[in-house]
C-alpha cells in the first residue's frame, strides 16, 4: 500500500513539475516538448486529464493548495473554451470537457451540451480527420472516441449530472446511429465510419473505434432515457460481436482490425482495442436489462474478456512489440484500473501495480515511465506526461491500488466506467 502511494505521489509530483502557467495552463505531451495547442485542454494528453487524477486523489487525501489552484484554473480554462470550440470528441473536445468538469465537480456541462447541439448535422459531427483520400468528402465518425457514440455517452453522463438539453442531445445522437446501422446475419453492425463514406473498407470492432463501444453507448442511453429500441439495437450489435471473437481458448478476443494489415498483431489487450475495453459492453447491457446474448449470460462474456486478459502474458514483454506500453489507453495501468473497478482478480491487478512500481524511472523530484517502440532505432520513448499515455494516468491507477490494498473498494465513476464499478447498483 505505502509503496503504491509513494510511487503515485512521486509520479504526480513529476507531473505537477511539468505544468506550465503562461498565457494558459498546459502540459507538454512528453517532458521538454512544446505546447500542442490542439491538445491543450483535452483529456488524452492535455490538462483536462489532470482533472481525473485529482478526482482519484480526492478519495485518498485532501487536495493541497497547489492542487486546488490547478483544479480551479483547469476548470475555468475548459469552461471558457466551450463556446468557440468545434472539436466535439471524447479525448479532446466537448465530450472531454463534460468529463473534465464533472470530475472536478464544476459547472459548465450544460454549455457543452448546448454547443454539441449547435454543431450537430443530420448525419453527425464534422471532423477533419475523416477526409479524402481515405474517406469521401463529408464522412462522419460513429465511434466512441471520435464520433457519434462518444456524444451519446456524454449525453448520458451529462443527464446524470443534471445538465439541461442532455435528452435532446441523446435523441439526436441516437437517431444518427440508428440510421447508420448495418444489418448482418447475426444482428447489427456499426463501423467507425459508415461503409458509404469509406474508400478502403475496414473496421476496428473493439471499444475505442468500433462496434463494442457503439453498442455500449446505445445500451446506456436506452436505459437512461427509457428507450427499449436502443437497448434492442445494442443487444443485436453484441450478438454480431460474438461472431467476430476468438473464443476457442475460453476467452473473448475480438481482432484488432478487420481485415488485418500485414505484420499487424491480430489481437490487442488494452482499453482501446482489446478485451479490457470491450469488457465494458457486457455490464452496460446488464445495466440496461439484457440478461443473455448469443444464448449465454452477459456475465459469461464479461468473464471471458477477463480470462483473455489474464492468460495473454501481460505485463511481460514477451517479444518485441508485445506489451511495450504502461499507460491507460493500451497498457498496464488501463488494464489494472479496469480490474480494480470490477473487484475481480484484484491480486493480478495489484501485481500489475507492482510491475509499474518496478518500472518507474527516477527523474528530478519524482518518477516517470518510458514506453518502447521496438521499430525505432532507439526504442525507448520519451516519458509521457498526461492521462492516457503518461505518468498522470499511471499515478491515478497507483493511488487506486493503494486504496484497494488498504481495503477501500470505492472507485471513481467516470464517463467511460460508471456502470461497470463494483459499487454500482
Amino acid at each position: 500500500m505505502e509503496t503504491y502511494w509513494g510511487t503515485a505521489e512521486a509520479a504526480w509530483r513529476w507531473v505537477l513539475d511539468q505544468v506550465r502557467y503562461d498565457d494558459a495552463v498546459w502540459i507538454p505531451p512528453s517532458a521538454g516538448d512544446e505546447l500542442d495547442p490542439e491538445d491543450r485542454d483535452g483529456m488524452y494528453a492535455g490538462v483536462g486529464g489532470l482533472a481525473h487524477v485529482l478526482a482519484e486523489i480526492r478519495l485518498s487525501r485532501e487536495w493541497t493548495d497547489e492542487e486546488q489552484r490547478l483544479a480551479a484554473v483547469v476548470a475555468e480554462q475548459v469552461r471558457a473554451g466551450i463556446a468557440a470550440t468545434t472539436d466535439y470528441t471524447f479525448f479532446g473536445g466537448l465530450v472531454s470537457a463534460i468529463g473534465v468538469l464533472t470530475a472536478l465537480g464544476e459547472p459548465g456541462s450544460g454549455a457543452a451540451v448546448t454547443r454539441l447541439l449547435e454543431l450537430s448535422t443530420p448525419d453527425g459531427w464534422a471532423l477533419d480527420h475523416y477526409s479524402p483520400p481515405r474517406f469521401l468528402e463529408g464522412a462522419r465518425s460513429q465511434d466512441l472516441t471520435l464520433g457519434t457514440a462518444g456524444v451519446l455517452l456524454a449525453a448520458v453522463w451529462a443527464h446524470r449530472h443534471g445538465a439541461g438539453g442532455a435528452r435532446e442531445l441523446a435523441d439526436t445522437a441516437a437517431e444518427i446511429l440508428l440510421a447508420e446501422q448495418e444489418e448482418v446475419p447475426a444482428g447489427l453492425n456499426w463501423r467507425a465510419v459508415p461503409v458509404r463514406s469509406c474508400v478502403v473498407q475496414r473496421e476496428m470492432p473493439n471499444f475505442s473505434h468500433g462496434l463494442s463501444g457503439i453498442a455500449t453507448a446505445l445500451a446506456l442511453a436506452g436505459a437512461e432515457f427509457g428507450r427499449p429500441d436502443l437497448v434492442k439495437a445494442a443487444a443485436s450489435g453484441a450478438e454480431h460481436l460474438v461472431t467476430l471473437a476468438e473464443v476457442s481458448d475460453g476467452g473473448f478476443r475480438v481482432p484488432l482490425r478487420i481485415p488485418l494489415l500485414e505484420d499487424m498483431e491480430p489481437f490487442s489487450y488494452g482499453w482501446c482495442h482489446g478485451p479490457t475495453g470491450t469488457s465494458l459492453l457486457w455490464p452496460a447491457l446488464g445495466h440496461a436489462g439484457v440478461s443473455d446474448v448469443a444464448d449465454a449470460p452477459v456475465t459469461h462474456w464479461h468473464d471471458r474478456c477477463l480470462h483473455s486478459i489474464l492468460s495473454s502474458g501481460l505485463p511481460e514483454r514477451r517479444y518485441p512489440g508485445f506489451w511495450d506500453n504502461d499507460g491507460r489507453c493500451c497498457g498496464t495501468a488501463g488494464v489494472g484500473d479496469r480490474l480494480l473497478d470490477t473487484g475481480e482478480h484484484t491480486d493480478f491487478a495489484l501485481h500489475l501495480a507492482d510491475v509499474l512500481v518496478e518500472r518507474a524511472i527516477p527523474d528530478g523530484t519524482g518518477v516517470c515511465w518510458r514506453f518502447l517502440e521496438h521499430r525505432n532505432d532507439d526504442p525507448l520513448l520519451p516519458p509521457g506526461v498526461g492521462w492516457m499515455q503518461g505518468a498522470a494516468g499511471i499515478a491515478a491507477f497507483l493511488f487506486h491500488a493503494g486504496r484497494v490494498a488498504q481495503g477501500d473498494t470505492a472507485a471513481v465513476p467516470r464517463m467511460d466506467t460508471w456502470w461497470a464499478l463494483r459499487t454500482t447498483g
